[in-house]
C-alpha cells in the first residue's frame, strides 16, 4: 500500500500526518510541488520483460509526460534481493541530494522510498506498484530501496546523461526511517 508520511524536519521520530489514500497523497504532495500519479498498463507484462514491452505498456502516459513536460529520454532500471551489487546501490542513494533536472519514476513493479525535505518538513513517500513520482529539479531528497531491493521503475530524464546528483553533505537522512524490505509480489 503506498503511503506518505510528513514529519518536522527536527523529528524523524514522529510522524505529523499519514496518508494511505492515493486522492490524499495527491493532494498533499501536489501541495508542495510534487507529481504523484497511478497508471495502468494497456497490456499484460511478464515477469522477465524486456525494456521495450514494459515501456510499450505504459506508452500513451510516457508520451503525455514526455510531451507536458519535455523529457527526453526513457528507460527502464530493476533491482532484485540478489543482485550482487544491491548494498552499494542502495548506499548512493541514501544521503541527500538534489538534481537539476526533475527525478521521475514509474514503479512497474516493487517499491522504493523516496523521502523528501521540503519546507522545514520531511515528506517520506512509499512508492508500490502503479505509483508515479515526479520530484521537482533542485528538491532536497533521497532514496532507499531496503536491504532486500525488489523493483522494476521506468524513468524518464531531461538529461541525456542520466542520473547525476549533487550531494548537501546535510546528514538528515540518518535522522528518519528506512525502508523496510517489502515481501516481493508475485507477479507484475
Amino acid at each position: 500500500m503506498s503511503r506518505l508520511r510528513i514529519f518536522a524536519e527536527d523529528d524523524g521520530s514522529t510522524a505529523l500526518a499519514t496518508y494511505t489514500s492515493h486522492a490524499e497523497i495527491t493532494k498533499a504532495l501536489s501541495a508542495v510541488g510534487v507529481r504523484f500519479e497511478q497508471w495502468q498498463a494497456t497490456r499484460a507484462i511478464a515477469p522477465g520483460a524486456s525494456q521495450d514491452e514494459v515501456i510499450a505498456a505504459y506508452r500513451s502516459d510516457i508520451d503525455r509526460l514526455m510531451r507536458d513536460e519535455g523529457y527526453k529520454t526513457v528507460d527502464v532500471i530493476s533491482l532484485t534481493p540478489d543482485h550482487p551489487d544491491r548494498a552499494a546501490l542502495r548506499q548512493k542513494f541514501l544521503s541527500e541530494h538534489t538534481h537539476c533536472e526533475d527525478e521521475v519514476r514509474f514503479f512497474v513493479a516493487g517499491s522504493g522510498q523516496f523521502t523528501l525535505h521540503i519546507q522545514g518538513k520531511v515528506y517520506d513517500v512509499l512508492c508500490e506498484q502503479g505509483d508515479l513520482i515526479g520530484v521537482p529539479d533542485g528538491t532536497r531528497h533521497w532514496f532507499d530501496m531496503s536491504e532486500s531491493p525488489h523493483f522494476v521503475a521506468i524513468r524518464l530524464f531531461n538529461n541525456p546523461a542520466g542520473w547525476v546528483a549533487e550531494f548537501t553533505g546535510d546528514d538528515i537522512a540518518l535522522k528518519f526511517p528506512r525502508m523496510i524490505p517489502a515481501l516481493p509480489a508475485s507477479s507484475h
